[in-house]
């Protein structure tokens, strides 16, 4: 690098004040873009000098063959914050490789050379990582609240390979392919050691990487208008899509997807904060209820059943097993629930366990005795008391993690609002 190139670099990215704020790098990726990076690049520029982070653009041409490298080389000697690199090798992937990689930045982003995507959702897209909630942050054009307008064969396109990845993979991200995304740099190294794509597939398998090893993806949903002067060959990236998820299915399924990445577990903010147990701790408290579950079960199934029926002794039997376990503590097991919920549920659950014990009681022929008979009922009451508690605790971390995303979003929505607010109170009338 040269002195004059050093000299060029901001301040505010170096990385020796602790407290200073994030920096931004906004990466453009470009092959033959002689026509289209001027544009994008002042208009870019323009944009970020309200932008409240330290922010700087890198233009990296990766295999152009017309004067796309001249015009780069030309807007970084014009345009301080603009840094430009070239590559002899073509890939949008292996672009931001190379640029993610060397960023002195904080946070790499990256944005398409035609601005397709509005700019008004770059905060929000960098809020959520700056903040420390996401590791990376995506664009989105097809949540809700999103709005586009594009061509209806990249539309079916789009939400076919999106469905896809959704319950092929169990992804809960909506838009893999968005040229739009932001990350912490610190996350997104170690991933991209992983990442084998150098061309348009490189998003969706950074993604798939990052879910499949537990962080926390942020969508900011986005306006978005598709440029007819576009390099995306949408037929062609489709398959060599499919064949990157079939890749990358086979590295997941041989547990080669695996990355250490340093992620600082959650603490708790109140210093005086009663802290719940982990999931093997709390697993094991189902274990003990089923269990306690179970003994009871067998000890009143024993007692009634020298006076009545099979039928009605497992009905009185499951019944008080039902009452008494209903009364362990809440926080042994699992949240509390709604209440018109629980009941609902618990109705469906007692009329299933009634009618399988029910039929393993009957099954047994009376001349293999009590104990046999004991054994069957136990046999089928023992799964279903374990899966009751197990089901609980399942929808209470659903319903928390949703609750989770909720209030992200409310958060970056409002970020987002006082960015716009502030850019339109200081914007020049002239």
């Amino acid at each position: 690098m040269s002195t004059t190139q050093a000299r060029r670099r901001p301040q505010a990215l170096d990385r020796t004040p602790a407290a200073a704020p994030a920096g931004v790098d906004i990466v453009i990726p470009v092959l033959n873009e002689e026509r289209a990076l001027p544009g994008c690049v002042r208009t870019l520029a323009a944009y970020l000098r309200g932008f409240p982070l330290p922010w700087r653009i890198t233009i990296v041409d990766n295999g152009s063959t017309d004067g796309t490298w001249r015009v780069a080389a030309a807007l970084a000697g014009e345009l301080e914050p603009v840094h430009a690199r070239r590559l002899d090798i073509r890939g949008r992937g292996a672009a931001l490789r190379a640029a993610w990689q060397d960023s002195p930045a904080d946070i790499v982003a990256y944005m398409d050379v035609d601005l397709s995507t509005d700019l008004d959702a770059l905060f929000p897209l960098v809020a959520s990582v700056a903040s420390g909630h996401s590791e990376i942050a995506i664009g989105t054009r097809l949540a809700p609240g999103a709005r586009t307008r594009r061509s209806l064969r990249r539309e079916v396109v789009s939400r076919g390979y999106n469905a896809l990845l959704r319950h092929g993979f169990g992804v809960r991200f909506s838009d893999a392919q968005c040229g739009f995304k932001a990350a912490r740099a610190d996350v997104v190294r170690p991933l991209l050691r992983k990442v084998e794509d150098d061309a348009w597939f490189f998003d969706t398998e950074l993604l798939l990487l990052a879910e499949h090893n537990g962080l926390r993806v942020h969508e900011v949903p986005v306006d978005w208008i598709e440029d007819t002067d576009s390099r995306v060959r949408v037929v062609r990236t489709a398959i060599d899509d499919l064949k990157g998820l079939a890749r990358v299915a086979w590295s997941i399924s041989r547990g080669r997807a695996g990355v250490e990445v340093a992620r600082p577990e959650p603490t708790p903010t109140h210093p005086d904060a009663m802290t719940a147990r982990p999931r093997e701790a709390t697993f094991l408290s189902f274990a003990v209820v089923s269990a306690v579950s179970c003994a009871l079960y067998a000890l009143v199934y024993l007692a009634l059943r020298d006076t009545w029926s099979a039928a009605a002794t497992n009905l009185g039997t499951v019944a008080l097993t039902f009452l008494v376990t209903g009364a362990v503590p809440r926080r042994w097991t699992v949240a509390r629930l709604r209440r018109a919920a629980v009941r609902v549920r618990s109705a469906a659950r007692f009329s299933m366990v009634y009618a399988l014990t029910t039929a393993a009681a009957l099954a047994v022929p009376p001349a293999a005795g009590r104990a046999a008979e004991v054994g069957a009922v136990l046999a089928a009451y023992g799964p279903l008391a374990l899966s009751r508690w197990i089901a609980g605790s399942r929808r209470t971390r659903h319903r928390s993690w949703t609750r989770r995303r909720r209030k992200a979003h409310r958060k970056a929505h409002r970020l987002a609002r006082r960015h716009v607010a502030r850019r339109h109170r200081f914007r020049s009338p002239v």
